[in-house]
């Protein structure tokens, strides 16, 4: 069997949430992964190996509730970005936009570190320098 690419492993891990299909995740999660939540702020959690990484995705993606939706996703060698928005609740303002960063060796995703837009105010440098 070939070796996917990134791009085919991306497309496989998106497609995971947004047909709520763990099954999808499969043999992507390489035995020594590290992700990083993009919750608890602001560091987010941080998961170690295949069997962990597995079960905090594969909850994820089966929580029928929520949505994920790509935006985009860059391709660059070992290394792909998604741009995506979650939405948690029926509510306007219940969704958040963020950004993945994901490391693929052999076909397998090594490193996913998660980013996202902050709650609540965050204050802007040159509001920093004036207090």
């Amino acid at each position: 069997m070939s070796v996917r690419s990134t791009a085919e492993v991306m497309d496989r891990f998106n497609r995971a949430f947004t047909a709520h299909d763990a099954s999808l995740l499969g043999d992507l999660i390489a035995e020594d992964c590290v992700m990083e939540s993009v919750q608890p702020a602001p560091g987010g959690e941080r998961v170690l190996g295949r069997e962990a990484c597995t079960e905090w995705w594969t909850a994820l993606a089966e929580d029928r509730s929520t949505q994920f939706t790509p935006q985009e996703v860059i391709v660059a060698g070992d290394r792909a970005t998604i741009v995506w928005t979650y939405r948690f609740g029926d509510g306007p303002d219940h969704w958040v936009r963020g950004v993945n960063v994901m490391r693929i060796i052999d076909g397998r995703i090594v490193e996913a570190l998660g980013f996202s837009k902050t709650a609540g105010e965050v204050p802007l440098a040159s509001e920093a320098d004036a207090a």
